[in-house]
């Protein structure tokens, strides 16, 4: 796969943060980059992201979407973790009929969690 870039204001805690909610690990640092991804490491079927220290980052929606999907657990109990984890609700516009919840994570990049996939 590929690797996504981040630019971010605290590497260290976006990494906590996207590790816990993905179940990545820490794969690289180079500086002030830290790299995550799977714990099976570089090229498997998930992209690694590089979250990359800025003093300006864009915050909101990012150029990728992500979309957060528990296979595990149903939709409450995946978003009181997410809440525990450092994400916040954010309003998009939503009217309350939406089968998804639009959440933010530490540093303000937009999300959503969807219904779950219990498998």
């Amino acid at each position: 796969m590929s690797e996504l870039v981040l630019d971010c204001r605290d590497p260290e805690r976006l990494a906590e943060f996207w590790c816990e909610v993905l179940g990545f690990v820490e794969l690289d640092r180079e500086g002030d980059d830290i790299e995550i991804g799977p714990p099976e490491g570089f090229g498997g079927l998930h992209p690694t992201l590089i979250l990359s220290r800025s003093e300006e980052p864009k915050n909101g929606k990012l150029r990728l979407h992500f979309d957060v999907n528990a296979t595990d657990r149903d939709q409450d109990a995946e978003l009181e973790r997410l809440l525990a984890a450092g994400a916040r609700p954010v309003d998009v516009g939503q009217t309350g009929e939406e089968s998804w919840v639009p959440l933010a994570d530490p540093e303000g990049n937009e999300f959503c969690l969807l219904r779950a996939r219990l498998t």
